[in-house]
């Protein structure tokens, strides 16, 4: 096919040979099949911010770091040079979730390099070395998705223990590689530690694999896994081996109305002394 002008830059440095065939289009990017030497790799094309379906990438940015002070004042004032340090950082945040993920033994793409808005990666194959299927597009047994559900939660843990959170997880951006399930589309992770969005970030992306695989599994209806995740993880207890339960625990102790009252009186009375003490000075 013709080379795409995007790809050019990388047929021209001999980073990519030959252009096979476009793979998808998704809401950020374009995929490409490409052949690199011996290898057939895939090259993933970002589009830019106007032309991105995305559109909450507010919430998702929070608690990144960037290079200095200055880029960060032109990102929060919205000038052009801030708009293209913003267009960096979203794409430079998923070759970091890649290999930090994959540290952590996360299945993810292996990347290999991202060039002017055009990431290099793996090409994630089924068994028989086609381009593996996304999940949405597989029918399974109840025994496949119970099998697969597991899998995607304990990848979702690992995620969380590395510091992670998807933030966009479902159906979608899974494919079914020969070795099982492969976590994709990662432009919009966030830190776990520093996203005042990440508790239900992951609650939804926990949420939205229980809702897919329910409908081949409906023992999965009613289940709370989200929550138990993010309750182990604030308490320091989570781990890659721990066993879920999908069950949480739900206080149901009966409040203490009179000793909570008695709280709010003193603290009124406190300030209501201190008030007066500062109009006799």
């Amino acid at each position: 096919m013709k080379t795409p002008k995007r790809l050019q830059p990388l047929v021209d440095e001999g980073l990519v040979d030959e252009v096979i065939r476009q793979l998808m289009s998704g809401k950020e990017a374009t995929v490409y099949v490409v052949r690199c030497g011996n290898e057939v790799r895939c090259a993933k094309v970002y589009k830019e911010a106007s032309q991105r379906s995305f559109r909450k990438s507010a919430s998702y940015q929070e608690g990144r770091k960037v290079k200095n002070s200055r880029q960060s004042r032109a990102m929060a004032k919205g000038t052009r040079f801030g708009r293209q340090m913003q267009e960096e950082a979203w794409q430079s945040a998923e070759v970091d979730a890649l290999y930090r993920l994959a540290a952590a033994g996360v299945r993810v793409p292996q990347p290999f390099i991202c060039h002017d808005g055009v990431l290099l990666m793996e090409l994630v194959t089924d068994a028989e070395g086609n381009p593996a299927p996304r999940l949405n597009d597989i029918d399974l047994s109840e025994e496949q998705a119970l099998d697969f559900h597991a899998t995607l939660l304990n990848q979702v843990v690992r995620m969380l223990c590395a510091g992670v959170i998807h933030g966009d997880l479902s159906e979608f951006n899974i494919l079914l590689g020969g070795d099982g399930p492969v976590i994709i589309d990662l432009p919009q992770a966030v830190d776990a530690a520093g996203n005042n969005n990440a508790g239900p970030m992951l609650e939804r992306d926990v949420g939205n694999l229980a809702s897919y695989f329910c409908r081949f599994a409906p023992s999965l209806l009613g289940s709370d896994y989200g929550k138990e995740i993010w309750r182990l993880y604030l308490a320091g207890e989570l781990n890659p081996e721990i066993e879920l339960t999908g069950r949480i625990e739900i206080e149901e102790r009966i409040a203490d109305v009179g000793a909570v009252l008695e709280v709010v009186n003193t603290a009124l009375q406190d300030e209501e002394r201190r008030r007066l003490y500062a109009s006799v000075r």
